[in-house]
């Protein structure tokens, strides 16, 4: 009997650097390589047959919306207040660090940072975890892109201009349920012209994080297919972070992409962060995303390490129940394959004009 750990899976979006690089560890490899208390180790990647993804960049904000979300009892209804901005100067060495920290993994044969598609498949198929850099928010990178040439030059392949907080390139929606995306201002003209320059060097735009005028502004400027790495459907989750049918209608047409969320606070009909929470609302969603976007625009991006998941999965090494699951659910072989990395590869390829 198959123990539903393959085909491998490309996550398009996992929080593995921020969590890693909290310890403040002297030998974080060592950390990962040994496993801890995280949705992602090795020892995790090995048993659920996770086969690499978008390795997020991300600078936290002291005021965790993680934490707030814990504290608000019931949750039925929702409104964190934005984090305040951070300025460049305080993003850059936090990047740097957590660029770094990968690089750490990478020279411990944990891994293997990749800039193109068949680095990544190559990964795929010989077990080695294939790392994507993605920045999600571009706090780090300056009014004038000379830190975007760099980081592009170090491996940046995707970024997201924004996280939930405000920056100099536009505004991300709050942690608000019930809610639309349409909490305010879309890009400013530093975000327009990141858009374009991202053009330029074939780096993948996320939208996931972006408010609905930023979103239609990304529509209007970008030559490149429509992203959303980690995202869900409005219909089925009234959540300002989730994508209604129009714009899932505009990245379909751009032959772009979503990566499903695993986050239980976008999946929940109720919007609760509820970790008791049935795979079958996931499969919802699934189907949703399937049905408006078709079988060659949809992943995985499943927040690991970054929000409250289903307990049924728990982290990586739960991978194998959640394609039983879509076995289960009546996924061929064909789409199986399709959804947990073929899918993710085309949308790069594409994008990073290979």
């Amino acid at each position: 009997m198959s123990d539903f750990s393959t085909p491998p899976i490309f996550d398009g979006h996992v929080d593995v650097l921020s969590n890693l690089a909290q310890f403040h560890a002297s030998d974080p490899a060592q950390i990962f390589e040994r496993g801890y208390k995280a949705h992602i180790d090795l020892p995790k990647a090995k048993k659920g047959g996770f086969g690499g993804g978008l390795f997020a960049l991300y600078v936290p904000s002291h005021e965790a919306p993680m934490d707030q979300l814990a504290q608000t009892p019931g949750n039925a209804s929702l409104n964190l207040p934005l984090p305040p901005p951070v300025d460049q100067r305080v993003a850059l060495p936090v990047i740097m660090t957590q660029m770094a920290l990968l690089r750490k993994l990478e020279h411990g044969g944990l891994l293997k940072i990749c800039t193109n598609v068949g680095e990544i498949d190559q990964c795929l198929k010989s077990g080695i975890i294939a790392a994507v850099l993605h920045m999600e928010g571009a706090e780090a990178i300056d009014a004038d892109f000379d830190t975007l040439e760099v980081f592009h030059a170090a491996g940046l392949r995707s970024i997201g201009p924004v996280w939930s907080r405000p920056n100099i390139f536009g505004h991300g929606v709050p942690f608000a349920f019930p809610s639309t995306g349409d909490t305010g201002l879309g890009l400013t003209e530093t975000g327009k012209e990141l858009i374009k320059q991202c053009n330029r060097l074939n780096i993948m735009i996320d939208l996931s994080h972006l408010n609905e005028k930023g979103f239609w502004d990304v529509v209007k400027i970008s030559k490149a297919p429509l992203v959303a790495t980690h995202s869900n459907s409005y219909e089925l989750c009234k959540s300002s972070r989730n994508l209604s049918a129009c714009q899932l209608k505009a990245i379909a047409e751009s032959n772009g992409m979503v990566g499903l969320n695993f986050a239980v606070g976008f999946l929940r009909a109720d919007g609760q962060w509820d970790t008791d929470t049935g795979l079958d609302i996931l499969l919802d969603h699934l189907d949703y995303l399937i049905t408006h976007l078709g079988e060659d625009r949809v992943g995985l991006g499943t927040d690991f390490d970054g929000a409250p998941i289903p307990d049924a999965i728990g982290d990586a090494a739960g991978l194998t129940v959640l394609r039983q699951a879509l076995k289960a659910h009546g996924i061929n072989d064909a789409l199986m394959k399709k959804i947990c990395h073929e899918n993710w590869l085309g949308v790069l390829k594409r994008t990073w004009g290979e």
